[in-house]
């Protein structure tokens, strides 16, 4: 296959074969262990298993190392030494030469491509799991990002996603506290989206919109005569990364300005607009020195029902006035299903962990206590509850709000903020109106030319 091959849109039987190849002889190898420890009935050292998939999972550098990545924060979707392990995954991904780049630019743009531009700089500024990001300069001086997606990622996803099933009906086989059937069929479906750059420069044009009154967050502008279904040219934002940032501010009422930023451009969408950013990884944004927030990712983005969001507020308030028959309601709008008591006592184990630093009218870090060390306490109670009543099935909407909350929790923990989170909440819920949200909503995902379907 020649190297203009891997730019064409189509999964090729031959990249999924290879990927296959890749990806199987690695993680189908790691399965074999756990089977073998299983037929044999000897234990597994888990923790080594665990430094072996990160590993092999790291050293692919794609699709599946972002579903790693997001598995990871779901609490008990996999078994805790995996999780650590798949935490330590870093999305910066060898970055394509300059051959190769503009091959994969002249398959986007034609072949003067390079004469559309005042400059394009020939190194990444960036690498990650799906593409790699260019600066450039526009013909009119603005300063330019360009995300260049991968060759052949679509076989690459479809190749991970079968090898992702595998391991997850490995793991159900010798733990039944999670079934991750809906999980499985969630991170496919974000996967396969995040493909599209087209949509996401929809989505970038929806967050512009719900978050125009926010002078906390700039969104990029995207330049739409550079786009296409695999690159994506945006307007680039100057900014620090997170650590970077942290290292360098020592005041805490900037940090907690950032933390402030952060919950808005994360919450004002989901309470406003019924719309969340499922993927606050560290390299999805990046600080300017007053605080503010520059938005830079916007391929994981999910839009929910209204009954859903009052679903998420409804079991708020039922773990606040302590109301069994609202937390059930609220637990099956969520989509989780036959609540009995025991199994519900242990769901709400974790959504008082989750909500704890909503319901107390105070300024307090994220966190208190041991940090950490309490959190995975929590974790593994729940996870030796679900297991004794048989296991649960998480919906798919679950995935992406949890990974939100968890992912937006390091942040905070990261910047040490010590803010009133629940007035931060309350600002954002107290005038909640499901049908005034299903008609803001229904305004401007039309407007941005996004489905209404999550």
């Amino acid at each position: 296959m020649s190297e203009e091959d891997f730019g064409q849109e189509g999964s090729t039987l031959g990249g999924r074969v290879r990927r296959f190849a890749q990806v199987g002889g690695q993680v189908g190898g790691l399965a074999a262990q756990v089977a073998f420890a299983r037929l044999l009935g000897i234990g597994l050292d888990r923790g080594r298993h665990s430094e072996d998939l990160r590993s092999a999972l790291g050293g692919l550098k794609g699709p599946l190392m972002k579903a790693a990545q997001i598995l990871a924060t779901i609490p008990d979707a996999l078994p805790r030494e995996y999780a650590e392990a798949l935490r330590q995954l870093q999305s910066n991904a060898p970055a394509m030469g300059w051959h190769f780049v503009k091959r994969r630019m002249r398959s986007e743009l034609g072949p003067g491509w390079q004469g559309r531009f005042e400059r394009f700089e020939h190194e990444a500024a960036a690498a990650a799991s799906l593409g790699q990001v260019h600066r450039a300069i526009a013909k009119d001086g603005r300063e330019l990002a360009c995300k260049l997606q991968y060759p052949d990622m679509l076989s690459a996803v479809e190749a991970d996603l079968q090898q992702l099933k595998l391991a997850f009906a490995v793991y159900r086989r010798y733990d039944k506290a999670i079934d991750p059937s809906n999980v499985y069929h969630e991170l496919a479906a974000r996967l396969r989206e995040e493909l599209d750059y087209q949509r996401e420069a929809r989505h970038m044009r929806l967050y512009t919109a719900m978050l125009a009154g926010e002078a906390g967050v700039v969104i990029p502008d995207t330049v739409e005569e550079l786009c296409t279904d695999r690159l994506l040219t945006m307007t680039w934002l100057e900014g620090s990364p997170l650590l970077a940032f942290v290292a360098k501010h020592e005041d805490q009422e900037l940090r907690n300005q950032v933390a402030l930023n952060m919950f808005r451009a994360w919450y004002l969408p989901f309470y406003n607009y019924g719309v969340i950013h499922g993927d606050p990884h560290l390299g999805n944004y990046t600080l300017r020195e007053d605080g503010t927030v520059n938005l830079l990712d916007f391929g994981c983005i999910r839009v929910f029902p209204p009954p859903f969001v009052r679903g998420v507020i409804d079991l708020y308030r039922a773990l606040r006035d302590d109301d069994e028959e609202l937390a059930i309601s609220a637990y099956e709008t969520w989509g989780f299903h036959d609540l009995g008591r025991e199994l519900l006592d242990a769901l709400n184990i974790w959504a008082r962990f989750l909500y704890a630093p909503l319901l107390e009218d105070r300024r307090q870090p994220i966190m208190e206590g041991e940090s950490g060390i309490y959190g995975a306490r929590v974790v593994g109670q729940v996870h030796e509850e679900l297991r004794r009543l048989g296991g649960v099935r998480p919906p798919r909407e679950f995935v992406l709000m949890d990974r939100a909350a968890i992912g937006l929790g390091s942040v905070f923990m990261h910047l040490k903020a010590d803010v009133n989170w629940h007035r931060l909440f309350h600002d954002l819920i107290d005038d909640f109106d499901e049908k005034k949200l299903a008609k803001r909503q229904k305004a401007a995902l039309k407007s941005a030319g996004v489905p209404l379907a999550g």
